[in-house]
Order: C-alpha cells, then structure tokens, then sequence
C-alpha cells in the first residue's frame, strides 16, 4: 500500500533544522512560518475592506477587526498543531477523510478562494503602480504577471531566505503606517469606544464580512499546517510539545502585527476621511488622492509604497498555498511556475473586464467582493480543521481541550451563521430587482447554495458519523510490501542522455555499471534548434552537423573500448524527443544527466528530467552534474 499523499511542499520539507539549539537561537529557529501566514492577514483586500469599513463607519468596526483577529490566532494555532502532530497539512488530512468527490469539490473552492485572494493582490499592485508611476492600470495588472519569475526565484533559494523577503515586506508595510499614523493623530478615545460590539446590518454587515474575509483567510489555515512542517522536530511527546509552544510564540507575535496594521488602516480611513466628511471612499485611488488632499505629499508615496510591499508578498504566499491545496485534495503535482501562472491569468481577466467594462471605479467593490468570496469558503476550512484537531484517536494527548473546543465550534458558528445572513439579504435583495432576477435566482443561484449548503453540512457531519472509522488512516510513509525475490536485473538496451557537457562522462560511466559489456549502449542528443524543429531529420545545419559529429566520437571511443554503442539524434523539444526514441528503440533503462541549473535557468532547462520521467515506463537514472 501506499501513502495517500506527498509530503506537503516537499522541496522545502524539514529543510530548517530546530535541534541542538537553546535560548533565542531554539525560538528564532521556529520563527517564520507564522510570518508567512500574517502577509494573508495585510494583503491589498484588507486595505479595501479597512479603508470601507472607515471611511463609512469610522472607528466602529474596530471590534469586528479585533474579533476577525482572535478567532484568526485560534484557527492558525490550531492549523500549526495539526501540521506539527500528525505531519499533514489540512488538505492532506481531508484528503484521508473524505471520499474522492468530496475532495474535488473542497479542491474547487479552495482554488475559487486563492483566485478570488490573488485578484486583490493583483488589483493592489496595479493601484500602487499607478500612483507611484502612473502606469495605467491595464498595464499595471498585465505586469503582475511577471512575479512569477520571483517567486521561481525565491522558492529555489530556500525556505529561510523566502521568509527573510516576506519580513522585509511586512517591515515596509508596518513603518509606512507607523509614520502615517503621527500624520493624521487620530481620536484615542474614540478609538478606544470602537472595541465595543455593536449591531451589524446592511452595509455594515457586507463590509464586515468582508472584513471577516480578509482577516481570516481559508488558504492561510492550509498554508499555515504545511509550512510548521519545514522545521525538523523530535517525535516524541516533549519534542512535539516544544514545537507546539515555540509555533504558537510565533503565531501570536506575527498575527498582532498583521491586526496593528489593519487597524492602522481602519484608523487612518476614519481619521483621515469619516472624520472629514468622506463617508464612501471604497477605492484604493480615492484614500491616496484624499491623503495628499489633506496632509500633503508624504502620507500617499508610503501608502503607495506599502501597498506594493503588500501585494508582492501576498502574491508568494498565495502560490504556496495553491500547492499544498492541489497536491493535498487531489494529488496533481505540476511545476510551481505553470501553476502560479494558471491562477494569475484567471485572476487576470475578470480585473480586466471590470477596468474595460467599468472602468477603475469598478476595482474598489471588485475587491470587496472578492474578500466576501473568502467569507464564504471559510466553513469548509475551519468546519475539517476543527474535527482533525479534536480527535483524540489520531492526535492522541495533543487534541485540543473541551474549552478550547467550544471556542473553536463558536468560531465556526459565527463565521457560518454571518455568511448565511448575507448570502439570504443579497438573495432578497437580487429577486426583488425584477421578476427577470428572480427567476434566475430560482433556476440558477438558489439551487448551487443549497448544493453548497448541503456539501458543509456533509463536510461537517462525516467524521462525526464515521467516527471510528479506520479507513484510511494517517500512515507516514505507507506499508512496507513483503520482499521474495531480489534477483539481479538484466538491462539489454542502455540510453544515455548526451549534452555535450562535462556530465557526458559521468552519465556513460553510470550507464556502463548497469549494462557492462553485454548491453547494447544508444547514445541520445536531442538537436532544439528553429530548423530542428520544424524540418526534423532534414535539419542539417551547423549546430545539428556538429551534434553528429560529436555523438559519434563518443561511439567511436565506446566501441574501441570494447562496448556495443550507436548514435541517435532526436530534433525538436528534448523531452518528447528522448520519449519517442525510448519507445521506438525499445530501450529498458535510460541514464540522464542533471543540469545543475538554479533559478531563471530552471524555468528555461529545469523540465526535461521530470517531463522524461512521467512519460516513458521504464526506469531512469539521474545522474548528479559535476562541479
């Protein structure tokens, strides 16, 4: 048998070591991940929920931001338990729960709510470009395609040096609002005043579960149980204990940040324009442009500074979760690159059709309504997480305790409850439109909510009717199969992959031990030149001629050896190619050599191996460049 899932972001998995460590050097050992996390908790979507929510209401809707934020440091403490005790992120843990259908509808939502957090990142940097540069934001939005090469860049450097990026853009976002906060001096009284709950209706609620959205994001507790994960822990009760309680030392300073600038924000929206009349400032544009009005030049370049730091962050985070999410709830393992790339075009279009159907005023309550989006898919975050981390059979003494239970299941209730009011005053307020509406709201939206209604109420009753259910449990590294024959393998036809490198003798050595001189040795290169790939074997050009030439010094050596050897050019893409003369040649053992490459060479060279590997059914050999 064998395990139902990867490890959750394998490249980066326990590449941080915590052991032999004491004092500050054991604490800052577990400090990062958390950090990761609090950039969801400050991305441009809270800045257009903070900016609504102040601008109308001024300091009232400080308690929801407050609330947002205790039942956030709740959910991520309970997301870095789970990672840290049963080592699987919540999709994985969803995964061995629910049946396969279940998960791809859970995989839909999660992936509707990272499209739906990477529109506001999206939309956020296109706004700070503007301000700063006066890019217009069409192009601004095209731009934000690029960050990819970042982010390719950033995850091959390795975890700690990612988490270094991500601190210095929080640092940019909190002192950019640290300074704006001496320039506009706000009420503290009145501030004070904005922690007591009050009653939400209308718009006021609308903006505060958009609040909710933003603060309390669903793909953060799917990113939060996964990252726990690239620390190196002991496994046994005290080392899992200790990891629980630095992780949670890091949970509650790096989410107290996040809530000081949001409420910053909030604060300088209520300051800055309730205060001053300006009731309904919603767009990002609108908060810059009125912050010059009023308290000169200084205030708007942080805010627009900010706003970037913001959303390039966002944007990181936002990727890593897309993969803990796809290869958690279904499996699929694709490049990072082609998969923040995919995300990135489908939050591009719909931010491209609102700036050419309604123009720039229209991004404001596009962002708002996105953070409304993450509202709703948070039941099926929260509602799993709370389950796993409550069962004593699979965490053992690690569960979480009765109160802290009751806290979370309140958490839960609220979180669903609100939602529910929302999604049934828009149903009302759609039908009553015109009987048009109303009939598409019976034969269209009304039937897809009770299908997702239904869903979360099967998400939340499963583990409780299978509760003892042992099928399929949590198994680390799967079952071992029995061995009975250890026979020697015979390989008759060797490839090897032929670059014209240094690698090339350390590929045909390693070929060699495998065949000795009773295999037959196909030396492979694939010619990629234009001509190449357009004319096949008609190509002969310089570069192809030289390649033949080449290859068959090395048969020529081989031969005078005393091995069996032929050249075998391939043209055009390198990982087809190969395939193809894999296939055609019927070779059962193929050696290839590694490239090496590091970064933006990754994105160009970094694929053939893999590509070769998932695409023929024999087995391959990599073998290490030389350095």
């Amino acid at each position: 048998m064998s395990k139902p899932y990867n490890e959750s972001l394998g490249n980066v998995h326990g590449s941080v070591t915590t052991e032999n460590k004491t004092g500050w050097k054991k604490i800052l050992a577990f400090i990062g991940p958390a950090y990761l996390v609090s950039v969801g908790y400050m991305d441009p979507g809270n800045w257009a929920t903070d900016i609504a929510g102040g601008s109308a209401f001024g300091y009232k809707l400080i308690w929801v931001l407050f609330a947002s934020n205790l039942i956030a440091l709740l959910l991520q403490s309970l997301s870095a338990r789970l990672g840290i005790v049963r080592g699987l992120d919540l999709a994985q843990a969803s995964k061995i729960t629910y049946p396969r259908f279940v998960n791809f509808c859970l995989y839909i939502l999660a992936q509707i709510a990272i499209i739906a957090c990477d529109l506001a990142e999206i939309i956020g940097m296109a706004i700070g470009l503007n301000l700063l540069f006066h890019l217009p934001l069409i192009w601004g939005v095209s731009l934000t395609i690029t960050d990819t090469l970042l982010m390719l860049f950033l995850m091959n450097k390795g975890m700690r040096k990612l988490e270094s990026f991500i601190i210095s853009m929080i640092f940019i976002v909190g002192l950019s609002f640290l300074i704006e906060m001496f320039i506009v001096t706000p009420d503290v009284k009145e501030v004070a005043l904005g922690f007591i709950p009050g009653n939400l209706t209308g718009s006021a609620l609308y903006v505060a579960i958009g609040i909710i959205g933003a603060t309390v994001m669903p793909h953060n507790l799917y990113l939060h149980s996964s990252l726990v994960q690239t620390r190196q822990i002991t496994r046994t009760d005290q080392g899992i204990k200790t990891a629980i309680k630095f992780n949670l030392f890091d949970t509650v300073i790096a989410l107290n940040l996040a809530f000081l600038v949001n409420a910053a924000i909030l604060i300088l929206a209520a300051s800055a324009f309730f205060k001053n009349g300006y009731f309904q400032i919603a767009e990002i544009q609108d908060a810059y442009k009125l912050l010059e009005h009023i308290f000169g030049k200084t205030a708007p370049v942080l805010f627009a500074i900010a706003l970037i730091a913001a959303g390039q962050s966002s944007t990181i985070t936002g990727t890593l979760a897309g993969q803990i999410i796809m290869e958690g709830h279904i499996n699929l393992r694709v490049e990072p690159w082609l998969r923040r790339l995919l995300t990135r075009i489908l939050a591009i279009v719909p931010a491209m059709f609102t700036i050419i159907y309604s123009g720039e005023d229209g991004l404001g309550n596009l962002i708002i309504l996105s953070q409304v989006v993450l509202s709703l898919q948070l039941g099926f975050a929260v509602i799993p997480l709370i389950h796993f981390t409550s069962d004593r059979k699979k965490m053992g003494n690690f569960a979480i305790s009765l109160k802290v239970k009751i806290v979370a299941w309140a958490s839960a209730i609220l979180i669903v409850g609100l939602n529910a009011k929302l999604v049934y005053e828009q149903i009302n307020t759609w039908a009553k439109a015109s009987p048009s509406t109303a009939f598409w709201m019976y034969v269209l939206v009304i039937p897809v909510v009770i299908g997702i209604a239904l869903l979360l109420l099967y998400v939340f009753l499963r583990p409780l009717l299978f509760k003892h259910a042992d099928v399929p449990t949590y198994i680390p590294h799967g079952i071992a199969g029995e061995i009975d024959n250890l026979d020697a393998i015979v390989y008759h036809t060797i490839g090897v992959s032929i670059d014209f490198s240094k690698n090339d003798t350390n590929s045909i050595r390693h070929a060699i031990m495998q065949g000795g001189k009773k295999a037959h040795y196909i030396l492979i290169h694939v010619v990629e030149t234009a001509g190449a790939r357009y004319y096949g074997d008609q190509a002969m050009d310089h570069e192809t001629q030289s390649d033949v030439d080449n290859l068959n010094r090395y048969v020529e050596a081989l031969v005078k050896l005393g091995y069996k050897a032929e050249a075998k050019i391939g043209y055009g893409m390198a990982a087809t190619s190969i395939t193809e003369i894999v296939n055609n040649r019927k070779i059962d053992f193929i050696v290839m050599g590694s490239h090496g490459h590091k970064a933006l060479k990754d994105l160009i060279f970094g694929t053939t191996v893999n590509k070769v590997r998932h695409m023929v059914n024999i087995p391959v050999l990599v073998v290490k460049a030389q350095v």
